[in-house]
């Protein structure tokens, strides 16, 4: 955007600024130090802390990770809203203004289309309902305490400097702003963040739509190929339930969904209609994607990467002779984490204290979300329910829409965005009975998608065309913040599965492990029934009442497992039951590439006799073995290379262990292959929408300048069309999905597929020929970005991570400069490790090899000693920039290493460097 006045006025503020703090002499040095250090939490002695009842005692170990021991549960959160606004109180601000749709009052007008968008769906809205009206008073009274202690911190605060580093940066462009109070609504809006990110297949169902436009259905079926149930396996071995009925909601049966969101009723081909409607339907659906890209996402990039792997072991197949617990989910990597290590003790265990738990949260937020308590143990995994549909609505007229033969009044309110730096902007939010209208995003933005697929049960397009609603279960009130303390304080599996009853969204896999020495598994979560005829692929009409959700699926009828005969449990993301169970969970898990290896690693653990020890699970959490590789290489290697140069490359894969080692020169280059074999055959072919921006191809275009503009016809002409699409969430990314397309295609040597055409225009034919070619662009691309010397390469030096403060460190960032970023930002860090491996670095092949999602944190629980555990973080505990604690796990967690996590009161204070006491202020 264009650089004003005083974007560079500030922006030189900011680079004086960072010389001063690099340059680390005479005044400057002081004043640096000076301005980065007064941020910096007090850890040791006392401090008043207003509302508490007693003194609360922080201990800190040398990570700077704190464990919290109070009275009452009040001044046990209040203590941890404290202690989080201490390490991490920049981050909570921003995460509350992106959940409210607040992000222009900090960055101004550049945020307004993104707040526009957020306030749409109304997160913040139905956090409020939920406080309001859904919480218990026991889960409000601890949510109120929570903000009680962050207001306590930011009255001690107030903003600038004494906050973080981060707000003496803003202050150069946002001098006006200054933090308000912390409310209970701003932590329950967090889980509404969680939920977006987690939520399952949307953006697959934009992409379907957008293929329609260029591919048959046939085609795109080819592209999301059917689960591989036989080969990869489900979590639990069986698909019944208990407790419920097949339900098979009524409604019409005539009608029959089409690829493009139309009906069809007499059973013609209206799954692509007119290539007009077609491409008009692309174009509404290619606009919505573009916003759906301008939300931030907290949790890192939708789509493959938003996995995460747990398992536990029975104590009968354990060296320990209890359970054994590992958890790692994969997120989108940042600084600071997404996550904070934090202990939460009641001094004397009971009715009135319960508490006594440790584990990994969210700043922000009270409570531990992934950890354990004194008796029981629990991971979480993305369970990827379709919890998500797009409706499309036929408006009738300003204030009505079509619904059921009916024209129904939209719900409509206003929002005002407030601007740092200019006016407020005043926008229009539309509600059908399916969901808020997200096709609008303002005033001058209200009348998008003036066309419509054609279908012959299909209403007219009309003036205004159809617009897009949105149907999400985390739109609907819940009580899921009930869960995460009723999580914390079970005692058993039937607590556990009760507190599991109020965790609505996101749907997670929730593993379960305890000292007695039960294991288990519970899929939680509002989850919709379809009409039979709906399986959520595809935008749904309507004005169909027949595509109208009917009801979620029973807790009661959900998976769940209690010590199964294998005596383990594996969740990866793979499908959690098979295709006989009763009711449709989704059309898009993973492919199960993950889960099965994990499996297969216990297994082998397990032969003869053998027993698996908290090493192994650590070990397991390492292992980056690439499993597709294991199926393409042959293949690769029977291919005839005539050219020395390309053969050379060729050559590493023939004693390659596949594994993917940050060392590698292998792994590089089969990588590079992979990379390549997936642009040829399915990226040069995809529509612009999909591609990453930056892939330009050359298409042909009818033209004729000759012509009056409607003329039917015209010349080709050959025109440049380059993508649009966000890269990390462009296809085709890489993942086990399209491991699983190219396993089945590599068995059609004359697939389609397969062709491709040259830089001269040449097209070829044929999987060896478009394999060969492949291997040869990675020759040229490795040698390009590392060397011509094969022996120099590594994978580590393309699979890089860098660890982005997300608002001014970010690329995109109206702040952002290299001299920030350097400030903010640490890394590059060379990872082993890729996508579908168990260590999960994942890269996006449409893009390049930077890695874009990592296993956020790792911990392995050992229930037969709770101290005996271990855990690891990216990043740190502070959030304060060259704060000891900011980034000082990162090496451990890069290098696969655990750190002790100590939870008895002996273990704690054995650990504890620093201690200090909250006091009654």
């Amino acid at each position: 955007m264009p650089r004003s006045k005083k974007f560079r006025r500030a922006r030189l503020v900011v680079i004086v600024l960072a010389l001063l703090l690099v340059a680390g002499v005479a005044v400057g040095g002081w004043f640096g130090v000076r301005t980065v250090r007064a941020s910096y939490p007090q850890v040791a002695g006392s401090v008043p802390v207003a509302g508490l009842s007693g003194a609360v005692d922080v201990q800190r170990d040398s990570n700077g990770i704190p464990q919290l021991y109070a009275d009452t549960p009040e001044d046990l959160f209040r203590a941890q809203g404290y202690v989080h606004a201490q390490d991490r109180f920049w981050e909570m601000d921003v995460r509350r203004h992106i959940t409210s749709g607040r992000l222009s009052e900090m960055f101004g007008k550049s945020q307004v289309e993104t707040d526009a968008f957020l306030r749409t769906m109304g997160w913040a809205r139905v956090a409020k309902q939920e406080y309001d009206e859904q919480l218990s008073a026991t889960t409000k009274t601890y949510l109120q305490a929570y903000a009680d202690g962050v207001n306590a911190w930011l009255k001690q605060h107030p903003g600038g400097s004494s906050a973080s580093l981060e707000y003496t940066l803003l202050g150069a462009v946002n001098r006006q702003y200054t933090p308000e109070k912390w409310t209970p609504v701003d932590s329950v809006a967090w889980l509404k963040a969680m939920a977006w990110d987690l939520s399952g297949n949307m953006q697959d169902e934009i992409d379907r739509s957008l293929l329609s436009e260029s591919f048959t259905a046939d085609q795109i079926k080819q592209l999301y190929p059917d689960y591989p149930y036989d080969r990869n396996g489900t979590i639990l071995k069986t698909g019944t339930v208990v407790g419920d009925e097949h339900y098979v909601p009524a409604g019409t049966t005539a009608a029959t969904r089409t690829a493009d969101g139309a009906d069809s009723a007499d059973g013609a081909d209206g799954a692509t209609g007119s290539t007009q409607a077609r491409a008009q339907v692309a174009g509404l659906l290619q606009s919505l994607s573009g916003k759906l890209d301008s939300v931030p996402q907290l949790l890192g990039p939708a789509g493959q990467g938003i996995g995460s792997n747990s398992w536990v072991v029975s104590g009968s197949l354990t060296t320990t002779g209890k359970p054994l617990m590992a958890n790692d989910p994969h997120l989108g990597p940042g600084m600071p984490s997404i996550w904070y290590q934090m202990g939460l003790h009641c001094r004397t265990v009971d009715k009135e204290c319960p508490f006594d738990t440790a584990g990994y949260t969210f700043s922000g937020m009270p409570g531990v979300v992934i950890g354990h308590n004194q008796k029981i143990s629990w991971g979480f995994t993305n369970l990827g329910p379709d919890v998500t549909d797009l409706y499309l609505e036929k408006i009738t007229g300003t204030g009505t829409y079509l619904y059921d033969g009916r024209d129904e009044p939209f719900t409509i309110r206003k929002e005002t965005i407030k601007v740092a730096g200019g006016k407020s902007v005043e926008i229009t939010v539309r509600e059908t009975n399916n969901g808020p209208l997200i096709s609008d995003q303002s005033e001058t933005d209200q009348k998008v998608g003036k066309y419509a697929p054609v279908g012959d049960a299909a209403p007219d397009r009309g003036v205004t065309g159809y617009g897009v609603a949105l149907k999400w279960t985390a739109l609907t009130p819940n009580r899921t913040m009930d869960a995460v303390f009723a999580l914390d304080k079970a005692q058993n599996f039937a607590q556990f599965r009760e507190a599991a009853k109020f965790f609505a969204v996101p749907a997670q896999n929730l593993i379960y492990a305890d000292t007695d020495g039960t294991i288990g598994y519970q899929a939680p979560g509002l989850i919709p029934i379809r009409n039979k005829d709906d399986d959520g692929t595809y935008p749904a009409p309507g004005w169909d009442p027949a595509y109208s959700w009917k009801r979620y699926i029973p807790f009661e009828a959900l998976p769940w497992a209690k010590n199964p005969p294998e005596g383990y449990i594996v969740t990866a993301n793979q499908a959690v039951v098979d295709d006989s169970y009763p009711y449709l969970l989704t059309m898009d898990w993973e492919y199960g590439t993950r889960a099965k290896q994990i499996g297969d690693l216990i297994r082998s653990k397990l032969k003869n006799g053998s027993k698996i020890s908290p090493d192994d699970m650590q070990d397991m959490q390492l292992d980056n073995s690439s499993v597709m590789a294991k199926t393409l290489v042959p293949y690769l290697l029977k291919i005839n290379i005539r050219d020395g140069y390309v053969r050379d490359a060729q050559d590493l894969l023939k004693d390659w262990n596949y594994r993917q080692d940050s060392g590698s020169a292998a792994a590089a280059y089969y990588n590079g292959v992979w990379r390549n074999l997936l642009l040829r055959a399915f990226g040069d072919k995809f529509p612009a929408d999909l591609r990453a921006e930056g892939d330009c191809q050359l298409v042909e275009q009818k033209t004729n300048d000759t012509l009056p503009d409607d003329a039917v016809g015209g010349k080709p002409k050959l025109v440049r069309e380059c993508g649009n699409r966000e890269p990390s969430k462009a296809q085709p990314d890489g993942g086990d999905r399209w491991m699983e397309v190219v396993r089945q295609q590599l068995q059609d040597p004359e697939s389609n597929w397969w062709d491709y055409t040259d830089a001269y225009g040449r097209v070829h034919h044929g999987r060896d020929s478009l394999l060969l070619q492949a291997m040869t662009d990675a020759r040229q691309e490795l040698t390009s970005k590392l060397s011509k010397d094969i022996s120099t390469w590594s994978w580590g030096r393309l699979h890089t991570l860098t660890l982005k403060e997300q608002t001014m460190g970010s690329d995109d960032s109206s702040l952002a400069s290299g001299v920030v970023q350097k400030l903010l930002n640490r890394g590059p860090y060379q990872l082993s490790g890729g996508s579908a491996a168990v260590d999960a670095t994942g890269w996006n092949a449409a893009a390049g090899y930077q890695v874009d999602w990592i296993p956020s944190m790792r911990m392995v629980v050992d229930l037969s000693d709770f101290d005996a555990s271990r855990w690891i973080n990216v990043g740190g505990a502070s959030g304060h920039a060259y704060h000891p604690n900011y980034n000082d796990q990162t090496e451990l967690w890069k290098d696969g290493e655990l750190l002790p996590w100590a939870f008895s009161a002996d273990a704690v204070k054995k650990a504890a460097k620093d201690h200090l006491v909250l006091t009654k202020g």
